[in-house]
Formats: C-alpha cells, structure tokens, sequence
C-alpha cells in the first residue's frame, strides 16, 4: 500500500515578482512549498496514519524543489525523491507529467497520486490529468474529502466540490486525484520533523535512471512582460453635508461618463 504526493517549490504568493531588463522572471523571496500542495500533503499523510501506508514525496525540477520535499518528509512522509535532467529545463506541463509518470512506474507498487488543486506559479492543472493518462489510470479532480479507501480491495471513493455543489464519485485504484484546500487542516512540520529531514538524502532519477526519453517542450514561453503601470489620482469631494458630497460625487460621475 503505497500513496506518492507529487509537489513542487514556488515563489511565496507574497513575493513581488518582476521582469527585468533581460527578459528574466526575478523575486528577493525565498520559494517555498506550492500552497495547493500543503493540502495534498498532509492528506497524505492522514492516509498513512490511518492506514499504515507507505507515503512517498515526489517532485520534478532543479535542485531548489528540494525544500518542498523537505516540508513532506518534516511533516511526516517516509521518503523523497527529485526527477531532474538536463532536458527538463524549461519544461512545459507535458514533459513534467512524463517525468512523474515515469517516475510512479519505477517506483512500482503506487496506489494512489495526489496532487493540489494546481500549481499556483503557473495556475494550471492539467498536468494532473495528463498524469492520469500517461499512467493509464482514473482521475478525479477537485476532491473535498476521501469518504472511503479500500487499499486491499483497489477501491475509492471521494467527495468532489463541484459548481453547483458536492459530487460523490466512486472508482477503482490506484487512481490519481488532486485536492481542495477544504479537504484537511494543514499539518506543519514538528522541530524533530524538521531536523529529520533536514538530515535525509533524497535521490535525484534522470532519464537514464526512469529509462524515458522527456522529449523536447512543445509549449514554449516566449517572453516574460511586466504588467503596464496604471497613472491614478485621487480627488477628494468637499461639502458642507454628507447629501452636498453625494450629489457632487453623481454630477462628477456623470461628467466622466462613469455612470
């Protein structure tokens, strides 16, 4: 019984992110773990403490993913493991999830992939379903809670939040699901977790080592812009009365064609 969390590291979501002259994304912030994957983290490990379960933290990219591994393995996840190649630099959705699938069949005995809602450098998630198909395997997208696991009778099934509501969903393992913050209250690291994992070693698969060729990005970014700035002005209204305010403030309206 074997549970893999695939994660990755990201800039803080606080971090003010520029453009420089040469065309490069920077930030002063350091990267932390994908705030999506705090939840598919520790439901990982809730499934492992209720069912004695194997976990394993799995991310794909250089060696500064290694933190977000870290963080799984200080919270609680049994091992780590980073997919890195040369020819991954700059991968688009496509490679990464060959990476990941390549990686779940060498690790051989995986019953369930989850992953977070998305990744929030990106704001995509379909590598999570291109996972699913390069594995062969069920996807559910958007789980709110794990209502029933059956890892010895391959079963599943799940609560999804949908538009209009909640969607009960049943299937067969090992499946691949990504989660909702709603899911769980995140776990955060213990100081012996911390330590722990600081001390791990976590083993880096390249191609050779998954026997996979990633092939070449058939997405590519070209260019990396600022956003425009915006020019703003405030003009304060005066008067006598909060009425005389409200009525300049409409006749201001109206003389800008606001409304």
């Amino acid at each position: 019984m074997h549970v893999v969390v695939v994660t990755k590291s990201t800039p803080d979501t606080a971090a003010k992110v520029t453009v420089d002259g040469s065309g490069n994304v920077t930030w002063k912030e350091a990267m932390v773990i994908n705030p999506w994957d705090e939840y598919s983290v520790t439901e990982a490990v809730l499934l492992k403490e209720a069912h004695n379960i194997k976990t394993t933290v799995l991310t794909v990219g250089e060696e500064a993913h290694n933190e977000a591994v870290k963080q799984g393995l200080a919270i609680g996840c049994d091992q780590g493991i980073r997919v890195w190649d040369s020819t991954l630099a700059n991968a688009d959705s496509l490679q990464y999830s060959r990476a990941v699938a390549a990686a779940v069949q060498k690790l051989g005995d995986v019953d369930l992939v989850i992953f977070g809602k998305e990744q929030a450098d990106t704001g995509t998630d379909q590598h999570v379903y291109q996972v699913g198909r390069k594995l062969g395997w069920n996807v559910i997208g958007s789980v709110f809670k794990i209502q029933e696991i059956d890892f010895a009778g391959k079963t599943i099934k799940v609560v999804r939040l949908v538009e209009q509501g909640k969607q009960v969903v049943a299937g067969k393992l090992p499946a691949v699901i990504s989660v909702v913050k709603d899911i769980n209250e995140p776990k955060y690291p213990s100081f012996m977790g911390i330590r722990k994992a600081s001390k791990a070693e976590i083993p880096v698969w390249d191609g050779a080592a998954l026997g996979v060729d990633f092939g070449l990005p058939g997405v590519k970014v070209s260019a990396y812009q600022n956003p425009p700035e915006r020019a703003g002005k405030v003009q304060m209204i005066d008067g006598d009365s909060a009425d005389e305010k409200a009525r300049k403030l409409v006749e201001k309206l109206f003389e800008d064609k606001v409304l």
